[in-house]
């Protein structure tokens, strides 16, 4: 499969996402994308939460998986780089499919009184997803240094990798702040921009070689 074609599963896997999720908070009255986690506008019994998991959320999970696991053989094999792939394809790319098949309860309750099974799978995969995949960027950005023309993606990594770091902890000691969907949307928007640099970079080294 040529760099140009696994971009393309990049670009959609992002494209997925941030489409879903801001169409997601539209279909939900008084919905607030900087109070309310994105996890909210398809949780169990919302009016369009089965369109949203399985034609927007599960489609980009499996596309960030493919592109994240069909990566690994188009950059040079540097240090932790294949774990690293593998971490953000299975940590993020299936990590939003679990916590799609498996919606939070009506509300998403994040103190957890009388959870149903879905609710815990649900967030057992987002803490994982939160712990792992941040570390995942900052490992590829180190990495990418020695990438031939990667210097966007190897500071996008480490920058976004910190930056999802701090703003998992905020969102971890302060689960109730009125920001809490600010603070997600960040993490979130720090992993998806590391994605789209990664496959535009891909994307333009295809165009360069020909492959």
């Amino acid at each position: 499969m040529t760099k140009s074609t696994i971009a393309l599963i990049g670009f959609t896997g992002v494209g997925l996402f941030i489409a879903t999720a801001i169409l997601g908070g539209l279909q939900m009255e008084n919905y607030s994308h900087v109070s309310q986690l994105i996890s909210e506008s398809y949780a169990i019994g919302t009016p369009y939460g089965e369109w949203l998991r399985f034609v927007g959320f599960i489609p980009s999970g499996i596309c960030i998986f493919l592109f994240s696991v069909l990566a690994i053989r188009q950059v040079p094999k540097a240090g932790n780089t294949s774990i690293a792939f593998t971490g953000l394809g299975i940590f993020y790319g299936i990590g939003t499919v679990m916590v799609s098949v498996f919606p939070c309860d009506k509300g998403c309750e994040t103190d957890l009184i009388d959870p149903g099974i879905s609710q815990l799978i649900h967030n057992l995969s987002g803490m994982l997803t939160y712990l792992i995949v941040p570390v995942c960027l900052i490992v590829l950005g180190n990495t990418a240094r020695s990438w031939p023309n990667a210097r966007t993606v190897s500071t996008t990594g480490i920058i976004s990798g910190t930056i999802a770091i701090v703003f998992v902890a905020l969102l971890t000691i302060n689960i109730h702040s009125p920001y809490v969907g600010l603070y997600q949307r960040i993490v979130e928007g720090s992993i998806l921009l590391f994605i789209l640099i990664t496959a535009n970079y891909l994307q333009m080294e295809g165009s360069r070689t020909g492959r």
